[in-house]
């Protein structure tokens, strides 16, 4: 096995709707992915004595099978029925922690597709998908980058254009969220209906305005969790007050974005929104690979 390396992209949701429940407890959504530009650094190596090690530059991120990149090696290697002689994972996090952007799922799928790459590539692209899947619910998405409308727990897929050339601010506040936190809030208040559906989403991306992707976005747990923590609503509305044709909370949170025209603009605003403990990011929209 040779070293390989990438960039891992982070993810925001511009449509995020909750539509049912199955069984064993898992939120069916309806959901409209954008791979984003703000990326953690993901190496895999040939490691030593059939373990694998993990690293990261962040102390507090855990290195064992708690972190979806270990995991997902795991589960590589026994879905190709392969021998793990040893590997090493090294990841630079850049994507805040517990904010929504998919870091974790990232650095999972990409681990993934570097094995499979490094591998000879035994797991054709719909197996890798599947056992993407099994990592977590944005995994499948992260493995195939760009924009997609989302079904189920994440794992149906339909690819759609990415957004048009543009400026996020992505604000990450103090504190984090986990998902699981975030739908729990959700359990236990009214549910918040959207006025347009993920099909309005679909067309405003295939329209290629900036304007009407704004206008659609939604998600049906920014209500609930900044609730609790009223410092996501109070970034919108600044993002909104500082020029922002749209500010939404990303997945279940913490962090919001705002979508800027210009990237003057973008610039001005991500000055103006930080503070001591708050972290401000700048990004644009990727395409798929």
């Amino acid at each position: 096995m040779k070293k390989h390396a990438c960039r891992a992209y982070g993810k925001i949701n511009l449509f995020l709707d909750i539509v049912g429940r199955r069984e064993d407890g898992y939120h069916l959504l309806e959901t409209v992915f954008q791979s984003i530009s703000l990326g953690d650094e993901v190496m895999i190596s040939p490691g030593r004595g059939g373990e694998i090690s993990l690293r990261s530059n962040l102390p507090y991120i855990p290195t064992d099978r708690r972190n979806i990149a270990y995991k997902a090696a795991e589960v590589f290697f026994a879905a190709a029925n392969m021998p793990n002689k040893g590997l090493y994972i090294n990841m630079r996090k850049n994507i805040p922690v517990g904010a929504g952007l998919g870091g974790s799922s990232t650095d999972g799928a990409a681990v993934l597709r570097m094995l499979n790459a490094a591998c000879g590539e035994p797991l054709p692209e719909e197996r890798l998908r599947e056992i993407a899947a099994e990592l977590g619910a944005d995994c499948p998405f992260c493995l195939m980058g760009g924009a997609a409308l989302g079904g189920g727990v994440g794992d149906r897929l339909e690819p759609l254009p990415s957004m048009p050339p543009c400026t996020l601010v992505i604000c990450k506040p103090a504190f984090s969220v986990s998902a699981k936190s975030a739908y729990e809030l959700y359990d236990a208040a009214p549910s918040v209906r959207a006025e347009r559906g993920a099909e309005d989403m679909e067309a405003a991306l295939r329209s290629g305005s900036l304007s009407e992707i704004c206008a659609g976005m939604f998600n049906a747990l920014e209500a609930v969790v900044a609730g609790k923590y009223p410092e996501i609503a109070e970034i919108k509305r600044e993002l909104l007050r500082l020029g922002a044709l749209g500010a939404m909370m990303t997945g279940s949170g913490s962090a919001v974005y705002g979508v800027f025209e210009k990237e003057d603009a973008a610039k001005e605003a991500a000055e103006a929104l930080k503070q001591e403990k708050r972290r401000v990011y700048l990004a644009q929209p990727q395409t798929r690979d």
